[in-house]
């Protein structure tokens, strides 16, 4: 099974961002994320949307 969340540092270091951008993203809306506990959690294919529009 391929994992559908990663943390926000792993999505950051991914595509080759800081943690503060992501959040501002996050922020607006243009990349999802989920909280489960006390975790944010961003949604990978919300992550590959970004870079394609890029």
């Amino acid at each position: 099974m391929q994992p559908i969340t990663c943390s926000v540092d792993d999505a950051a270091k991914a595509i080759g961002i800081g943690r503060v951008t992501l959040y501002k993203y996050i922020k607006e809306g243009r990349v999802e994320s989920v909280r489960i506990g006390g975790r944010r959690l961003v949604k990978i294919e919300s992550v590959k949307r970004l870079v394609e529009a890029a």
